[in-house]
């Protein structure tokens, strides 16, 4: 805790003064961000770093290996599905993007499977992409991790279309979806393309 309370001194010190103005802006005006990511909750991958992305211009959401749920309105917690409904309905974000990462934990414990201490809520949340597992396993690429990076890239992306006020919104051009890969070794980051493939940016 010591580590952060200096970092927010030096950012006090330094970055604020700089950017007062930009965060009273926000303040008074509220957020309206065109851009909404959906990231992995993995420490190394920062979406705002990765996009060189000023404060109150992207809204995003980590979660474990980027994954999101099918559409289930069904009254249980759905953070996620509740972050996509804000983003979508509420601040009407122009783009949203699927964002994976090389080395994710998530995908090699999908897998790999889950450890068995990470039974009550890890396991069942992994298990939302098990399409993904099923696909590499069914052309048992060169490198399985890569693959089932993109797959969950992919998965997920199936899944945000299964939302209808999203589904909707794609289909009359007030929303584009979008799929990246981050590197974490390399920093290049690759795009989805429409037919699947990942190309470096």
């Amino acid at each position: 805790m010591d580590d952060l309370i200096d970092g927010y001194r030096r950012f006090r010190a330094t970055a604020w003064p700089e950017r007062r103005r930009l965060f009273e802006h926000l303040a008074t005006r509220g957020q309206r961000p065109q851009l909404m990511v959906i990231a992995c909750a993995d420490s190394r991958v920062d979406p705002a770093m990765i996009f060189d992305a000023e404060p109150g211009e992207i809204f995003v959401v980590r979660n474990v290996a980027n994954l999101v749920p099918p559409y289930a309105p069904n009254g249980s917690c759905h953070g996620t599905s509740a972050a996509l409904e804000f983003g979508v309905l509420w601040l009407q974000v122009r783009h949203l993007i699927v964002l994976g990462h090389g080395q994710c934990g998530g995908i090699r414990a999908l897998l790999e499977g889950a450890p068995t201490k990470l039974g009550d809520f890890f396991a069942p949340w992994i298990a939302t992409a098990a399409r993904a597992r099923e696909r590499v396993l069914a052309c048992a690429p060169a490198d399985p991790q890569l693959a089932g990076e993109h797959a969950g890239i992919a998965v997920s992306l199936e899944n945000i279309m299964t939302f209808p006020w999203i589904a909707e919104r794609v289909a009359d051009g007030r929303l584009r979806l979008h799929g990246a890969h981050f590197d974490v070794c390399s920093g290049v980051l690759a795009v989805r393309q429409p037919d699947g493939c990942f190309v470096p940016a």
